[in-house]
């Protein structure tokens, strides 16, 4: 039989998205990496999102963490979601001086 330590806590590896295990929700870890990637130009406007299978499967983390990182990325205006098509990286918007 196994004991354990009263209050001690089992040690768990922090998911990808979570810089060293610091404190938050699981979802705005992925969705900052999420949004990161896109700001550095590694997915690319019009480009599609893995799935958000792959994606929970990359990152470590449930499916419904992922679906809530790309409804949050979508409020941020970076992703588009297309019913049954895919998550696509929203087009850059420009301004009058093309920036």
């Amino acid at each position: 039989m196994m004991t354990r330590e009263v209050g001690a806590r089992p040690s768990v590896e922090p998911v990808k998205g979570q810089r060293g295990g610091a404190p938050g929700y699981v979802y705005e870890w992925v969705a900052e990496d999420l949004a990161a990637r896109i700001e550095s130009g590694e997915l690319a406007p019009t480009e599609a999102l893995p799935s958000e299978r792959d994606l929970a499967q990359e990152y470590g983390v449930s499916l419904g963490s992922v679906r809530h990182a790309t409804r949050l990325l979508r409020f941020r205006g970076l992703v588009i979601t297309l019913r049954s098509k895919g998550t696509y990286v929203a087009p850059r918007q420009t301004t009058k001086d093309g920036v």
